[in-house]
């Protein structure tokens, strides 16, 4: 008899290991990663609300800067123009002041002349650089580009209007450069009652 004869089947035919220990790991892999995907598609969202609230954010603020930035640009050109602009005003001045002083003489005609075509030569210059005339005369007082410099009682315009222009006021582009001095007008004095007859004859 051999070796071979005399070996148990029970060592001859060992059996396999048993795979139900190994199979629950995987099993309870595939369980939990559907809840893990949740959690990330989750927190990958509150990333994408939190980024977005960033950017609406910093786009805030990007446009109320612009806002400031051309605020700030403006308010430069403004004082940068506004001094000269009133020099020149004051030759505008006194170039109105002489054609009115000279009225229409004929022997004045010829300086009469030439002053008008200076004085519309500022005026053109001035247009140039966004500065017009303000309205006064006839209007309702403004406080907001009249300055008032006297009230006279009048009967001719209404109570509160500009009576008289006493130096013109301008406005650069939308914005006042000078105010202009008026003489507002005040309501006439009450009239005096005649007095009556002193009885019948």
């Amino acid at each position: 008899m051999t070796d071979n004869d005399t070996m148990p089947s029970s060592e001859a035919e060992t059996s396999p290991e048993p795979e139900s220990a190994q199979g629950g790991e995987p099993r309870e892999a595939a369980e939990t990663a559907p809840a893990s995907l949740e959690a990330r598609l989750a927190q990958a969202e509150r990333e994408r609300d939190d980024n977005r609230e960033r950017m609406l954010r910093i786009a805030a603020e990007f446009e109320n800067w612009k806002r400031r930035a051309r605020r700030d640009q403006d308010d430069a050109q403004f004082k940068a123009k506004e001094q000269v602009l009133k020099d020149i005003l004051e030759v505008a001045d006194n170039l109105e002041r002489a054609l009115s002083s000279m009225g229409e003489s004929t022997d004045a005609k010829a300086v009469r002349d030439g002053v008008s075509l200076v004085l519309r030569l500022f005026q053109q210059k001035l247009e140039r650089h966004e500065v017009r005339p303000i309205e006064a005369k006839g209007k309702p007082f403004d406080p907001r580009v009249h300055e008032a410099v006297a009230s006279v009682p009048s009967a001719d315009v209404p109570v509160g209007a500009v009576l008289e222009e006493l130096v013109k006021g301008y406005n650069l582009g939308e914005r006042l450069l000078r105010p202009a001095s008026v003489v507002v007008a005040l309501a006439p004095p009450a009239a005096t009652p005649a007095s009556g007859s002193q009885g019948d004859a």
